[in-house]
């Protein structure tokens, strides 16, 4: 006799991924009501975003996305991040019995707060984690004007 975990909410998720392919919608990152980004495909990668004294850094999980795959890009405030992993060739799939990795196109987009020099951003993506490095404006000093 075999032993089948139930799992109610994977069933719910399966069910939410096959209306929304039906629809060629995706609702997924703004289910949870952040309205501080949107994903607009398929899947999306998950991301932490830390503030810390003089930068933000933005942390993506993107395991199989190769640095070329990746375009960030920054205008307007908006920082955009897009990329494709890529599906293995058919050839290669043939014998899975089960496949569950997500393939395809992300698209994540993020609101910068004023404090962010949109001039100095940095990136880079080691061991499937992309980095993002988001280095605060320098505070600019008031001037003091005399009175004569």
């Amino acid at each position: 006799m075999n032993v089948i975990r139930y799992e109610p909410l994977g069933v719910l998720r399966r069910f939410h991924d096959e209306v929304s392919r039906l629809f060629d919608e995706d609702y997924t990152g703004l289910a949870n009501g952040d309205q501080s980004s949107a994903a607009t495909s398929r899947w999306a990668p998950a991301v932490d975003i830390k503030e810390e004294q003089d930068r933000y850094v933005l942390r993506a999980d993107v395991p199989g996305v190769e640095s070329k795959d990746i375009e960030i890009t920054l205008e307007n405030g908006v920082l955009t991040i897009k990329g494709d992993r890529r599906q293995e060739d058919k050839e290669q799939r043939e014998g899975y019995k089960r496949v569950e990795r997500v393939y395809g196109t992300f698209y994540r987009r993020f609101t910068l707060p004023d404090t962010a020099d949109a001039d100095k951003v940095s990136a880079s993506n080691k061991n499937g984690v992309l980095e993002v490095t988001i280095p605060k404006q320098e505070k600019v000093q008031p001037r003091r004007i005399k009175v004569g």
